[in-house]
């Protein structure tokens, strides 16, 4: 039996600002991009999501109100990047709903991770078979139930002539190890802050959403006691497996570190040195021999961030993935689509080399048409 081959993605991450939808096709494996749309989320949804996200206590009617909300959202997005692509709902096998990520915990005991966009309202809305909690199985099995990007960055970007290694820049950054050697394992792991504290920072002093190209970060001066500071944090020396979120940086954790009248855009530039210097030492500690770093993720267009990753890494070439085949804004919510064909299919969609979990696991629950 022929397996079907169109897919929709969904992702909203850390940085809330649009929910990622893609209409993906699969034939001969290759994932061919059909249609893309950054639905946005309004201004209102956003600030209680991101007020949620900063609360030790949200109460169950907003938790619930939140869930319901965004399931509509994300249900309106995957109708819109149907639409885009011509395709009727009897067309697409499945979408692949990462949902909004309010609390990742791997570390607690019991560990949880917890996402939510009612999946239940998007088959519902859409009337397309629905693929969604793709964490949780991971976690229950032991794992940090992320990064889950690993797998399909293997299956889309390994290549057997060059040890490589993709970096996803969202509000966190997650690296991924693809040695040239087939017999050797692929791993990945969380580097620490992408792009959240120079969000969080340029929109609390400038009142912007996110430093286009980082421009301002380039015209500021890094505060070297600054960036010892920051990096005296031991959540960097830890060795992976390894996850985060906002739980563990935001700017919070900016503030408590940060020396009395520092320039606001020399903290912004010591942050994009931060987020440089923290995936840098990362490749070099766990990936010494990496030839080529393909950068995805809203990061990838961060011309700053990139000139300063490219100068600490002078023996690896660093370049978006644009140039293998996959534009670099697109590629988290095609993993998504690409999770929920293997969900399908009874494939297993994590790499317990990443996560930590006890073996391979089929990810996800699935909500029918």
């Amino acid at each position: 039996m022929t397996e079907p081959t169109l897919f929709i993605g969904l992702m909203s991450g850390t940085s809330l600002d649009a929910i990622d939808a893609v209409v993906v096709d699969f034939t001969d494996d290759r994932p061919r991009l059909l249609a893309a749309v950054a639905h946005p989320l309004d201004a209102d949804l956003r600030s209680r999501l991101l007020t949620a996200l900063a609360s030790d206590c949200t109460d169950l009617d907003t938790l619930g109100r939140l869930d319901a909300e965004l399931g509509e959202r994300f249900a309106a997005a995957a109708i819109a990047v149907r639409e885009a692509a011509g395709l009727t709902a009897d067309a697409i096998a499945a979408i692949g709903s990462h949902g909004q990520t309010l609390r990742h915990r791997p570390d607690l005991q019991p560990a949880f991770s917890l996402q939510i966009g009612d999946p239940a309202r998007i088959a519902e809305r859409t009337g397309i078979t629905t693929v969604a909690d793709f964490r949780r199985r991971d976690v229950a099995a032991g794992g940090q139930g992320a990064p889950l990007v690993p797998a399909f960055h293997a299956a889309l970007f390994r290549a057997p002539d060059e040890d490589r290694a993709v970096l996803n820049i969202g509000g966190m950054a997650n690296l991924t190890l693809l040695p040239g050697d087939p017999a050797a394992p692929v791993t990945g792991f969380d580097t620490g802050p992408g792009n959240v504290l120079l969000d969080g920072w340029i929109r609390k002093c400038r009142g912007e959403a996110f430093d286009r190209d980082g421009a301002w970060a380039a015209g500021g001066r890094v505060d070297e006691t600054l960036l010892a500071r920051l990096l005296e944090d031991p959540w960097f020396r830890r060795p992976p497996p390894k996850s985060t979120g906002r739980e563990h940086f935001d700017l919070e954790w900016v503030k408590q570190r940060l020396p009395a009248g520092i320039a606001p855009a020399d903290a912004q530039a010591t942050l994009a040195e931060l987020t440089a210097r923290s995936i840098a030492d990362a490749i070099q500690q766990w990936g010494s021999g990496c030839h080529r770093l393909l950068v995805c993720g809203g990061g990838a267009r961060n011309g700053d961030l990139l000139r300063r990753l490219q100068h600490r890494l002078p023996e690896t070439a660093v370049e978006p993935t644009d140039a293998h085949g996959l534009p670099a804004e697109w590629v988290e919510a095609v993993a998504f689509a690409w999770l929920a064909r293997e969900t399908l299919a009874g494939r297993p969609g994590n790499l317990p080399g990443v996560t930590g979990a006890a073996g391979p696991r089929t990810l996800g629950a699935i909500y029918p048409r």
